[in-house]
């Protein structure tokens, strides 16, 4: 069998990184990238850098992966389903909700792969997770607790901190708790001058009852990636800074001294961290794109998905705005 012809939309940091994996990707021919701007940082060796993405679609591409501004997603998003191009979209997968059900749609006439980069589905410590949550070893879930902030990235200039970085964590909240959220609340701050929010506090109810807090800002020098399930059995600490995973349980020996023991609702047991393997995210989820197309696994993020990450995100905004929790079911 050929191999597949990939191309690229947008040469900006997540561009530069996926022209380096489409490049080793197993099974794909990198054929080249578009970005008006050209190739400022030498992302591209001897692939040719196209105009437009009409330049791209004519050189013969069977997928394309779109890292341009969010602003640009449905333009984009739109003429590669028209042309029969399978796309992987960046995330957030566009603007609001009404651009995410007509690329939605577009894809799914077209009868296409279609699928979102949430890259931190493919976070060995995250996947390691769910496989854990999913093989029962938590029990009940109770609460799913995110913890993102950092300095403000200054090439971001569409979005907030909602649509940039809580996407993320709303995505993967759902995913590794396989179920959807029900009802969300947010506060947002603007301490940049910006126009979009660059903090944001979230509280949320899951489908299965679990609550959600999405603690995320670009106002912070300490960068933090920190996902902590907690259940009837412990809990666990994902960090996808690192790929680490580890687990508290809950003692099997109580607290016998009775000053500490009348204020612990469990005892403290074993802490483990696992050792599991850290192949890079990124290629992970490149290698899933690729087998969706050839039908050989499905576990991309479905553009489904993409499009209720920004529901929800665009549930925070009005909460925000309005002081109103917002049902989503």
């Amino acid at each position: 069998m050929a191999n597949l012809r990939a191309g690229l939309a947008g040469l900006g940091m997540m561009g530069r990184n996926h022209a380096r994996v489409l490049r080793s990707l197993d099974g794909v021919d990198f054929v080249g990238a578009v970005d008006a701007a050209g190739d400022n940082f030498n992302a591209l060796t001897t692939e040719p850098c196209y105009e437009s993405l009409d330049q791209l679609i004519d050189a013969g591409v069977d997928m394309c992966v779109v890292a341009l501004p969010t602003e640009m997603h449905l333009e984009a998003g739109l003429q590669l389903a028209a042309a029969g191009v399978h796309t992987m979209l960046e995330k957030p997968l566009a603007m609001d909700g009404d651009e995410c059900d007509q690329l939605v749609k577009a894809f799914e006439d077209a009868g296409l792969v279609a699928c979102v980069g949430h890259i931190e589905r493919f976070n060995p410590a995250l996947q390691a997770l769910r496989s854990r949550l999913e093989d029962g070893e938590l029990g009940q879930i109770f609460q799913i607790a995110t913890r993102r902030q950092g300095p403000f990235p200054a090439r971001i200039k569409d979005v907030g901190v909602i649509k940039d970085l809580a996407t993320h964590d709303i995505d993967l909240t759902a995913w590794i708790a396989d179920s959807p959220y029900q009802m969300i609340s947010a506060q947002v701050a603007h301490k940049t001058g910006r126009q979009h929010e660059d903090l944001v506090a979230a509280t949320g109810v899951l489908g299965n009852g679990a609550i959600a807090n999405h603690l995320v800002n670009w106002l912070s020098p300490l960068k933090e990636r920190m996902t902590v399930v907690t259940g009837e059995r412990g809990c666990f600490i994902a960090d996808t800074l690192t790929a680490d995973l580890t687990f508290c349980a809950n003692g099997d020996v109580p607290t016998v001294w009775e000053a500490v023991s009348a204020f612990r609702g469990v005892t403290e047991g074993d802490v483990i961290r696992y050792a599991i393997p850290k192949p890079e995210p990124l290629l992970v989820e490149h290698q899933a794109f690729r087998d969706g197309i050839l039908g050989t696994g499905n576990d991309f993020v479905p553009i489904q998905d993409g499009r209720m990450s920004v529901v929800v995100a665009d549930a925070c905004i009005k909460s925000a705005a309005t002081g109103a929790t917002q049902k989503l079911v």
